[in-house]
């Protein structure tokens, strides 16, 4: 099949925490023989912060964020089998969600994929005219990368002839255990940029337990953070490129993961930087959402927290030995039963029709 994918950014991930999710699909398409094309805008300082180069498993257009090279774009793209327009572009989301969706003919199926359902459902039932509520019924089919049974239900309701979650994953080739290094060594690493419904939690299972534990090393990396009062045992390092997070997720003694109060609230998301971490056999820490345990068990691959509390109590009953056994557990874990692989032949199946979006279109 030829695909057509319109998102953010394959190249970048700066300001674009998807990135990691298309890299590791669209990679994994490839390698099972499907031609695949990438259509992003030349917005955000994007291409000026790349972390890799276009790469020979996909074609990569990076497109002006104006009519004429958005027009020029879908022209390109009209001879796909599969048109998906991903959530989250950041410009022309609205043209784009309207030009998608009527490429649908006969031949060629398209493709809503909310690479943040929780945040797009709550702006749309908060919005009665918001035009994407109008168009869920057009499209063939909304993916997701994730939302669980709640996700499904409210997209259902919007309209949608099908909800299908393909949830987040690794890539083995690229997240993977390196030698650790210095630069990165801390007690406990978070990396996440500052959103507006991420401040509150990341304050509450990261900042206030490092102040409540002085005699430790915290380590925060991603954008927007430079402001933030903090305690002088966390060490702020900015931005990290894709390229190291390799090395800061073998070199922490823990990592910890934080979702959104959105995606939190919905349950079942995990979110890109779980597999990248546990695909380098990092010990993680989550704040507890439902549905963790479809993807890592407690205790035993993953340790949950409830509370800034709990994540210090995790921090200060932690050793090496227990850090790496729970890390090999999950590293062990993800390459079973998630890897991009995985996702790619569950996509594969739903449209060549063994699953339920064959009857729905």
């Amino acid at each position: 099949m030829q695909f057509a994918f319109f998102g953010s950014s394959l190249v970048s991930a700066y300001w674009n925490g998807a990135a990691t999710y298309y890299r590791g699909l669209l990679k994994a398409l490839a390698a099972r023989g499907h031609s695949v094309a990438f259509y992003e805008p030349d917005a955000f300082e994007r291409q000026a912060h790349r972390d890799i180069d276009d790469p020979d498993w996909a074609r990569v257009t990076v497109f002006q964020p104006d009519a004429e090279g958005l027009q020029r774009s879908l022209d390109a793209a009209a001879s796909a089998d599969v048109v998906v327009k991903f959530s989250g572009v950041g410009v022309l989301d609205r043209e784009l969600e309207q030009a998608v969706v009527d490429m649908k003919r006969p031949n060629r199926t398209v493709l809503f994929w909310d690479v943040d359902a929780p945040a797009t459902l709550d702006s749309i039932f908060a919005d009665p005219a918001d035009p994407l509520r109008h168009q869920i019924p057009r499209y063939d089919a909304v993916m997701t990368y994730g939302g669980g049974e709640a996700v499904v239900s409210a997209y259902e309701k919007l309209g949608a002839k099908a909800c299908l979650p393909i949830y987040n994953a690794v890539d083995p080739a690229t997240h993977h255990r390196v030698e650790p290094e210095d630069r990165f060594r801390t007690d406990l690493a978070f990396l996440g940029n500052r959103l507006p419904d991420r401040e509150a939690r990341v304050e509450e299972f990261f900042l206030n337990p490092a102040a409540k534990l002085p005699e430790r090393r915290f380590l925060l990396g991603g954008n927007g953070w430079a402001d933030k009062p903090m305690s002088s045992n966390i060490d702020y390092i900015g931005h990290v490129y894709t390229r190291d997070h390799n090395a800061l997720n073998s070199s922490a003694l823990a990592v910890l993961n934080i979702n959104r109060e959105s995606m939190a609230r919905y349950g079942a998301s995990p979110p890109t930087r779980i597999f990248e971490a546990a695909g380098a056999a990092a010990c993680i820490v989550t704040d507890a959402w439902e549905g963790i345990e479809q993807f890592l068990e407690p205790d035993r691959e993953i340790l949950l927290a409830a509370t800034g509390d709990e994540v210090a109590a995790h921090v200060e009953a932690l050793d090496p030995e227990r850090a790496r056994a729970i890390g090999d557990a999950a590293c062990r874990r993800v390459l079973a039963a998630h890897t991009y692989s995985h996702r790619a032949e569950q996509l594969e199946a739903i449209l060549e029709g063994r699953e339920a979006l064959q009857e729905a279109i």
